[in-house]
C-alpha cells in the first residue's frame, strides 16, 4: 500500500510532530510504501493567485511548484493527514492546499454542461485524519466538527467508493498532560496497525 502523510504543522516540536513520526514509524514497519508531505517545511504557498482562479474551471493550475503535489495525489492510495484542529477547522494552510492541488484535471473533471463532477481520486481507498484540538470533545461536537466533517465528507467523496475512514483527536489539547499525550500516541499506533 503507499501511503501519503500529509503533515501540516509550523512548529518542529509540536506533539503533532510526535504523532507523525509514530504514523511513519508504523506504517513503514507495517511495510507500506510511505512518502511525507511537510507542508511547512517545504514553504508550499496556500495562496491560490488571481491567474490561478480564473482558470480553476478549465484547467489544472499551470504552477510549475504545483506539479510534485499532483504526482503525490496520483501516485496514493491512502491518505493520512496530520494537523493541529484551529478555529474547529483546518489550518489555513492545509487548506490552501486543498484549493490549490485537489483541482480540477488533478482531483476531479467539472462536466461540459448540467451533470456531475466525475473524480480522479478513485485510487485513493483509505483517508485518515490524526489531529489535536484545544476544545473538548463536546464543544467540538456543538460546532459541527467542520474541520473532520471537510475531509472526510468532502475531500473523501472524491476518492474510491468504499473508501475507508478514520479519525483520532486529542482533545483539551492546551490541558494535555505528558500521560495524556503518551496514551494518545497508544492509540495512534493501535489505529494504524488496522488502517
Amino acid at each position: 500500500m503507499r501511503a501519503l502523510v500529509v503533515y501540516c504543522h509550523p512548529v518542529p516540536e509540536s506533539f503533532c510532530g510526535a504523532i507523525r513520526d509514530t504514523a511513519v514509524e508504523v506504517l513503514t514497519r507495517r511495510g507500506w510504501e510511505v512518502r511525507l508531505l511537510d507542508l511547512y517545511a517545504e514553504k508550499f504557498d496556500p495562496v491560490m493567485s488571481c491567474e490561478e482562479r480564473r482558470f480553476y474551471n478549465d484547467r489544472a493550475p499551470q504552477d510549475p511548484a504545483l506539479k510534485p503535489h499532483f504526482e503525490l495525489l496520483n501516485w496514493a492510495q491512502a491518505i493520512l493527514f496530520i494537523y493541529p484542529t484551529w478555529w474547529y477547522g483546518l489550518p489555513a494552510m492545509l487548506k490552501g492546499w486543498f484549493d490549490r492541488v485537489w483541482a480540477t484535471d488533478i482531483a476531479f473533471q467539472l462536466p461540459a454542461g448540467k451533470g456531475r463532477i466525475k473524480s480522479l481520486m478513485r485510487h485513493v481507498t483509505k483517508v485518515g485524519v490524526i489531529t489535536t484540538c484545544g476544545a473538548p470533545t463536546w464543544w467540538s461536537v456543538v460546532v459541527g466538527q467542520p474541520g473532520r466533517k471537510t475531509i472526510l465528507r468532502g475531500m473523501r467523496a472524491l476518492c474510491a467508493t468504499r473508501c475507508k475512514t478514520f479519525f483520532l483527536a486529542h482533545y483539551l489539547m492546551d490541558a494535555s498532560t505528558p500521560k495524556s499525550r503518551t496514551a494518545f500516541l497508544a492509540k495512534v499506533r493501535a489505529r494504524l496497525e488496522r488502517f
